[in-house]
Parts: structure tokens; sequence; C-alpha cells
């Protein structure tokens, strides 16, 4: 069976009035350290006569910065790509901080919430003895997933470490974003992720299911490892289902979209199509 999949990524706003737009981000283009390798890429806007110009973010973000001159009803964006989804050890990944990024690690330390709430869950999960930093995040990662029900929330931000705990659930950017406080909290440079996950599952009939999601989870750096993906979703590493578009100190610096936009009333919509590729 082929390793390469395509995906088909659309994301559809409209407004109930022709709008001004001001300068959106787009951060949907896969990494240049994506450990699944993108055979190819393509981002297509609508309406046309937009302005696109890609650059490259101090995190090695590679992101579109999109302008309209006139006003807008709608906004479209479509992405389309082939993945190579050849199995990996996530293990065997060595090395030190990207290359393609100008962020120092130090950066990835800053701030930690490190709550009364986040202290107690870590009193319970002492740290490995002989320093073993893999083994302690890994242990805490399982701990994260048993503790927060995954939960799908379709309204914008993000939680606080502490009401993720209170709440006993969260969606994949609520845990994310409470492993990467808990990880600076132990000393670590931890960033957040946003990226594509794609899932293969068998069904009743033995056929193969693809799917796509837009995620999130946790990437800390290891020494002598260079960074490690953790999916607090279901406390395993990231593999070659993960494919990491954006990578921040903070969760809004990784957002697919953002930008400005005139007060109205918006709706939208997101469709993720994913096809094993067969040659």
């Amino acid at each position: 069976m082929s390793s390469h999949v395509t995906l088909l990524h659309r994301t559809r706003y409209r407004y109930d009035r022709p709008v001004s737009m001001g300068p959106q981000t787009i951060r949907l283009r896969p990494m240049q350290t994506s450990r699944t390798p993108i055979e190819s890429y393509g981002l297509h806007i609508s309406p046309e006569g937009s302005h696109l110009r890609w650059e490259r973010d101090s995190c090695g973000n590679d992101v579109a910065c999109v302008g309209f001159s006139n006003r807008l009803t709608h906004f479209d964006i479509e992405v389309s790509l082939v993945a190579d989804m050849t199995v990996y050890d996530p293990l065997l990944q060595t090395g030190s901080a990207d290359t393609c990024e100008n962020t120092p690690l130090a950066q990835y330390l800053s701030q930690p919430d490190c709550t009364p709430e986040v202290m107690d869950f870590l009193a319970k999960y002492p740290k490995c003895t002989g320093g073993d930093a893999l083994e302690d995040m890994m242990v805490l990662n399982r701990a994260i997933a048993s503790r927060v029900a995954y939960q799908r929330r379709l309204e914008p931000g993000i939680w606080s470490p502490e009401q993720t705990l209170r709440n006993g659930s969260g969606s994949c950017r609520d845990s994310a974003w409470l492993f990467v406080n808990m990880a600076r909290c132990r000393g670590y440079a931890a960033r957040f992720v946003s990226g594509y996950l794609i899932q293969s599952a068998p069904t009743s009939e033995g056929a193969e299911v693809l799917t796509g999601d837009l995620h999130a989870w946790t990437q800390i750096f290891i020494p002598e490892r260079g960074w490690v993906g953790f999916d607090t979703t279901s406390g395993l590493l990231a593999c070659e289902g993960h494919i990491p578009l954006a990578v921040a100190v903070m969760p809004e610096n990784a957002a697919p979209v953002s930008g400005l936009l005139d007060c109205c009333e918006a709706t939208f919509d997101v469709s993720m199509q994913v096809e094993r590729l067969f040659t």
C-alpha cells in the first residue's frame, strides 16, 4: 500500500455585509522541519485579487500574509498537499534546535503558569531518578491524557492551565497548553504546536478510512534529541500523522488564521478530505 496521501483543507468565511479586512496571517504551510515529508503544497485564496507574500517568522514558521483592497462578503482558503506517511520511530530523532528559527531556547522557558493547581498535579509525578528528561516528559504526557478528557470545543480561545485541570476536560489546544506550562515549570523548553493530524482506521468491512483534522500538541526540547512532540490527547509521542504547521511561545502566535476585520456577523465552515494516493 502506498504511503502517500493527499489532503484537501477548505476554510470558508461568510459575512452578512461587505466588510473591510485588515492583513490576514495564514499559518497553514507545513514546517520545513516536519519529519513527515511533504511532496507538494498549494495554497489558493478567494476571491481573486488578493495581495499575498510569504514570510518566515522568528520561530521558523512559513506564514502567508494576505491583504485585500476591496470590501469582501466572503473569504476562502484552500490548502492541498501530498504527504509521505512512511512510519518512523519518533525516538530516533536527534539534534539540537531548529536551524531555521531565531527564537532562543530561553524564550520557550519564559513565563510558566505555575499555579497551585499545576504544582499540586506535578507533585504527584516526581522527576524521574537519574535525570531522564525523556522519561520524565513521557510520564507527564500520559498523566495529562488520563486526567484531561478530550472535548471538542469550537469557541475561540484557550483555557488557562488551572481551568483545564479544574474542568478535567478540554480541547487538544487546552491540554497542549497545559503541558507547555508544566514542562516549563519543570525547567524544560517547551512550545505550542498547531498542525494537521492524519489518522487511519479500518471499517467493520476491513476497508481503510483516512481522517484529517487541525490539531494541537506540545514539543519539548530534550537534550541530545532535540524537539520531541508529545500529544496530550492520546498520551503518545507525535509521529508521522502529526504534520506541524506552526510552533510558538504562546498559542495565539500559532493560530491557523489571524487578522483584523470590520465588525459584522460572520460564519465559517471547515472541511478536510484525506485520500490514499495510489500510483
